[in-house]
C-alpha cells in the first residue's frame, strides 16, 4: 500500500494531467505542461532545470483568483521557492520567496505563506543569522501544523533540526530531527525517512 505522500504526489500529477487536457487554450496548455514537466525535476533536486522550465510559465495569462492575482503565480514562484529551499540555495531563495510571500498575503494563501517562511528560515540559517531562522521557522511550523499537513510539517521539523545543529545544540536539534522521523514515518515517505535518520547519526 501506497504511503500519504505518494498518493498525495499521484494525485498532484493526475491533476496536472487533467488540466492539460480539458484546457482549450494554447497558452493554458503551455503553461500547465510546464508544471508537470517540472514535478520530477523538483522531486530530483534538479533546481536550475525547474528555473529554466518554469520562469517563462510567468509570461503565460492565467486565471485570476478573488484579489485578482493570476493563480499560476502562486504555482509557479512555490515551486520555484520550495525547490530552492530543497537545493539549499540561498540567492535564488531570496529572489523568489518576497514574491511569493507577497502573493500568499495578498491572497490569504496559508499553505504557500508557509513554504515561504520556511525557505526564508533556510536563507537565513544558510547566512548564519540563526534568530531570523527559527522566527521564520517557528511561523511556518504554526501554519503547517494549523492546516495539519504532516509533510510539510515534517520537513519543517527537520528544517529546525538543521538549524540546532549549525548552533551546535545537538540535543535540540536531535529532538527536532525525531519529530521530523515521526511524521514522515506515518506517511511512509522513504526519501526522507533516509534523509532525516541519516541526519540523526551525523549528530553522533
Amino acid at each position: 500500500m501506497r504511503g500519504d505522500s505518494e498518493r498525495a504526489n499521484t494525485y498532484a500529477k493526475e491533476s496536472f494531467d487533467y488540466m492539460i487536457s480539458m484546457s482549450g487554450q494554447p497558452d493554458h496548455w503551455q503553461r500547465n505542461q510546464f508544471y508537470c514537466e517540472s514535478m520530477p525535476l523538483q522531486a530530483e533536486g534538479k533546481f536550475a532545470l525547474i528555473q529554466k522550465r518554469l520562469e517563462p510559465a510567468l509570461e503565460l495569462s492565467g486565471q485570476p483568483v478573488k484579489r485578482g492575482t493570476m493563480a499560476h503565480e502562486h504555482i509557479v514562484y512555490m515551486m520555484l521557492v520550495d525547490s530552492a529551499a530543497m537545493a539549499g540555495d540561498e540567492a535564488a531563495i531570496r529572489k523568489y520567496a518576497p514574491l511569493l510571500q507577497a502573493l500568499a498575503e495578498q491572497d490569504d494563501h496559508r499553505p504557500y505563506l508557509a513554504i515561504s517562511q520556511r525557505a526564508w528560515g533556510i536563507a537565513h540559517r544558510i547566512a548564519g543569522e540563526y534568530a531570523e531562522a527559527e522566527e521564520c521557522l517557528k511561523v511556518a511550523l504554526r501554519l503547517f501544523g494549523e492546516l495539519d499537513t504532516r509533510w510539510q510539517i515534517g520537513r519543517t521539523l527537520f528544517e529546525m533540526g538543521e538549524l540546532e545543529s549549525a548552533r551546535s545544540n545537538t540535543e535540540l536539534a536531535e529532538d527536532y530531527f525525531t519529530q521530523a522521523l515521526g511524521a514522515f514515518e506515518s506517511l511512509e515517505a522513504s526519501p526522507d525517512i533516509i534523509r532525516t535518520r541519516a541526519a540523526v547519526m551525523q549528530l553522533a
